[in-house]
Parts: structure tokens; C-alpha cells; sequence
């Protein structure tokens, strides 16, 4: 049900957008001896949920357009807890479409348009079917003090690697 206070940032090679930290190694923070695989399991989760949430604020920031909606793909969408916690983390509507692997299906929409077998993306947006939703359920205090805590640990992860000469 809860990570144990543990955080875990997946740095292996670095940190990449918005960090662009060539020096970072993966973390694990908050550890006691309460915390059990179950808490590291679901530390691991909401990672890739404030990795998203990371890209989801640069992008706000960048275009200066908020996020109403995030719509998601591929295998990971298959797990609903991960799915929730996005909604709570990026605080918005998280929509799962019919078709998960929308890579593959837009390859065959493509091929599609170039064959003329569809006559305009506009066929194509039609064919679009949401399979889910989640809405946020986390309250903003406790959303904005798991953030706080979730950057500490980020933080951790800096200034592995010296400078090379």
C-alpha cells in the first residue's frame, strides 16, 4: 500500500531530461529496517510516476500550456496501480486507449494513408477508443510533500562521477 518512506531513482547511466546529468548514479533512499521488498517494489513503481511527472512540469514550463490530460501507451499502462499513482503524481486525468501498443498501430496507420486505405487522419482519430481512466484522488499536500521528498532523493543522485582530465 506505501513505499516505507523508501525512494528509488533509477540513474544508472545518468539522468536524462529534465536533468541532463551525466555524472548521476541510481539511488535508494529512506531506508530503515521497516522497510520491506513490498516498499522497494512500490518505490520502483512511483519512480517511473515522478520521472513522468519531472517531464510533464518541463514541458508546462517550456510551452506554458497545462496538462488537462495525459494519454499513455505500452505494456506499462497495463498495470492500474501505476496508472492511479500518474493521476495522483501528474495531478490529471490519466487515459489508457483501447490499443496499448499505439507504435505498432501507428506504423499500420500510416501504411494505411499511404495506400489509401484511410483518406485523412481524421479517419484515424475516429478509430481512437479509450479502454480507462483514472482521476487524481491524491490530495495536494500530501502529493506536494512526496514531490519535496521524491527531489531530496533525486538530489542524492548527483556528483558520482569526477571530471576526467
Amino acid at each position: 500500500e506505501d513505499k516505507g518512506g523508501a525512494y528509488f531513482v533509477p540513474a544508472f547511466s545518468g539522468l536524462f531530461a529534465p536533468y541532463w546529468r551525466s555524472d548521476a548514479r541510481g539511488v535508494i533512499a529512506g531506508l530503515t529496517r521497516y522497510v520491506t521488498k513490498a516498499h522497494l517494489a512500490r518505490a520502483v513503481l512511483e519512480a517511473t510516476a515522478w520521472q513522468t511527472r519531472e517531464i510533464a512540469d518541463a514541458m508546462t514550463k517550456d510551452s506554458g500550456v497545462e496538462l488537462t490530460a495525459l494519454k499513455v501507451d505500452g505494456g506499462m499502462t497495463s498495470n492500474n496501480l501505476l496508472m492511479q499513482t500518474l493521476a495522483d503524481f501528474v495531478d490529471a486525468p490519466v487515459v489508457r486507449p483501447m490499443v496499448a501498443e499505439t507504435t505498432c498501430l501507428g506504423a499500420a496507420y500510416a501504411a494505411g494513408l499511404a495506400v489509401g486505405f484511410w483518406n485523412s487522419t481524421d479517419d484515424l482519430r475516429a478509430n481512437w477508443r479509450r479502454a480507462a481512466e483514472w482521476t487524481p484522488r491524491m490530495d495536494a499536500d500530501t502529493r506536494d510533500r512526496e514531490y519535496k521528498s521524491w527531489l531530496k532523493a533525486v538530489e542524492r543522485t548527483m556528483g558520482w562521477l569526477e571530471d576526467e582530465e
